[in-house]
């Protein structure tokens, strides 16, 4: 019978040898073992060796293999902001793709500002990253950090494609009019938009989908207010667009988080949701489901476009051709209080 090599001492690092002599095999079975191949092991050999493992406390050196693999097996995501719940959604469903595809990922908030976007993607080119989501608060984003780094990117939540980029979006202008249409439905005619800050020289495809869906009524505009995308500018615009004696029976929110922030200054103003003041807004975040009254929301397909953008950075790594292009995903309208329909 043969004996088991000794454990190594509590002071010296566990080596994948260390493993191969404690489970009586070859170093190179243990890597196929840990790295899944290319050679398939045996299951009771598999076993030894995962056995090894637990008891040794073995842990892979991560730097050696990308060394060797000339991979370090992680991407890079930037987001505008790590407390809006929408973005907080999106993060964690690239972290679970990218899970699933043998990534680790690194997450970077911008707080919707170029000079931290630029900052992160020059961190991120540093480590080398095997590829790079970008979720940015601008129209125009500045690539120029990654030029010449061969670091795909795909850009995330975009309005429109961008030269010699992967683009990932939902379909904002039909969204938001089809939101609009139905607040029209419910008998509104005097209807405003609350809109997000977007930097850039591009308008706002939720803005053009407010005003689609008004001139095919025949109605007119109803008021405008610009404001920031989180809670307090919901919250401001809210109290500028119905502290007056004009007001709109109905208003069109950009994001979730604003419409939050727009119901705690309604009901500070003494009016009802949606008795007074109906809203519909965008994106379908956790939060809209648990504001009072719930959010009638355009839910955007979070799951399925970080799968896609994970996927296209990928197939990238494998050296094989990134489906280019800009990729366009459909809102749903999820109906609940906040718009007038009764349950």
């Amino acid at each position: 019978m043969t004996e088991l090599a000794p454990a190594p001492t509590a002071n010296s690092r566990v080596t994948r040898q260390d493993v191969a002599r404690y489970a009586g095999v070859s170093s190179a079975v243990v890597s196929y073992v840990v790295n899944g191949g290319p050679k398939r092991v045996a299951p009771a050999t598999a076993a030894k060796v995962i056995d090894a493992i637990e008891v040794l406390g073995y842990r892979p050196n991560a730097a050696a293999r990308a060394l060797k693999l000339g991979s370090a097996e992680m991407l890079g995501l930037v987001i505008p902001s790590n407390t809006n719940t929408f973005y907080a959604d999106m993060a964690r469903a690239v972290e679970e793709a990218a899970a699933d595809q043998g990534f680790a990922l690194l997450t970077s908030n911008s707080s919707a500002g170029t000079g931290a976007e630029s900052r992160s993607l020059r961190n991120f080119r540093a480590r080398q990253v095997d590829g790079v989501l970008l979720a940015t608060g601008s129209a125009q984003p500045d690539l120029s950090q990654l030029k010449g780094s061969n670091i795909p990117v795909v850009l995330l939540d975009a309005f429109t494609p961008w030269p010699d980029v992967t683009t990932i979006g939902v379909d904002f202008q039909t969204g938001a009019a089809r939101g609009v249409r139905h607040l029209i439905g419910h008998g509104h005619t005097d209807i405003g938009l609350v809109i997000g800050y977007l930097a850039g020289a591009i308008p706002d495809k939720r803005e053009l989908g407010w005003l689609d869906a008004l001139t095919e009524a025949g109605l007119s505009e109803g008021p405008i207010v610009r404001t920031t995308f989180d809670r307090e500018g919901g919250y401001s615009a809210g109290r500028r667009m119905f502290e007056g004696k004009r007001r709109p029976t109905a208003a069109f929110v950009s994001s979730d988080m604003q419409a939050v922030g727009m119901l705690r200054a309604i009901h500070e103003l003494g009016l009802s949701v949606p008795d007074d003041v109906a809203i519909v807004s965008f994106d379908g975040s956790a939060e809209s489901e648990f504001s009072w009254p719930p959010l009638t929301t355009l839910k955007q397909p979070v799951q399925d476009m970080a799968e896609k953008a994970v996927s296209v950075l990928g197939s990238a790594r494998r050296g094989e051709p990134a489906p280019e292009g800009h990729h366009v995903y459909g809102t749903e309208l999820i109906v609940r209080r906040s718009c007038g329909c009764s349950f």
